[in-house]
């Protein structure tokens, strides 16, 4: 099971990480922007919109990944104090109340809106029209990927509520481990006590 959870976390993460590189489309697409727009200019009517789709790609699919990462604001003034079955039971209510009908509404009014756009082949309204149908369809696959995420959180919250502790996550970004850097670079605890030493008596010069 614990395979399968960490499974899930990757699958959210690898599609956090590869739909966060719209923040480089986004970034380029404005700098070329404002450089036609103010240098050359030419300005593009087109470009707005191209904009708005990508932030809101960049928004919409964010949520999986930071769901993944358990990185989802929480008003935790009280829920850090509870012990973890207790936390667990309170997450397992809220998943259950408002989480699993909200987001499988939103998957399921998603594809629906994404469909009836295709059909019509719609486009954005102005001097140069670009498609919006497909942008659209951002709304169905980002809600499947944060309607799996969540199911695996509330595997999570079971285990937790089972075993008294919660189910360890896949990491992401490490912090330093302290002994395991000082093997790598052959540094001993004496040969860092007399470099504080050291610094210590320059200091006081």
């Amino acid at each position: 099971m614990q395979k399968l959870l960490i499974a899930v976390d990757s699958l959210s993460t690898w599609f956090g990480k590869a739909c966060a590189w719209s923040v480089v489309a986004l970034t380029g697409l404005i700098s070329w922007e404002v450089f036609s727009r103010y240098v050359l200019n030419d300005p593009h009517a087109w470009v707005l919109d191209a904009q708005i789709m990508l932030y809101g790609l960049l928004f919409m699919t964010a949520g999986a990944y930071t769901l993944a990462k358990n990185g989802h604001v929480r008003g935790d003034v009280l829920y850090g104090f509870f012990k973890p079955r207790t936390q667990a039971s309170i997450d397992l209510t809220l998943y259950i109340i408002f989480f699993l009908p909200g987001i499988v509404a939103l998957t399921w009014a998603g594809w629906t809106f994404a469909n009836e756009s295709l059909a019509i082949r719609e486009q954005t309204f102005n001097a140069d029209p670009i498609p919006v149908y497909p942008f659209k369809f951002v709304v169905p696959v980002a809600g499947a990927f944060l309607l799996l995420q969540g199911i695996v959180e509330i595997i999570r919250c079971v285990i937790c509520i089972q075993t008294g502790e919660w189910p360890k996550r896949e990491e992401d970004v490490e912090e330093v481990d302290v002994d395991k850097l000082k093997e790598m670079v052959h540094v001993k605890d004496a040969d860092i006590e007399a470099l504080d030493s050291l610094v210590t008596k320059k200091g006081g010069q």
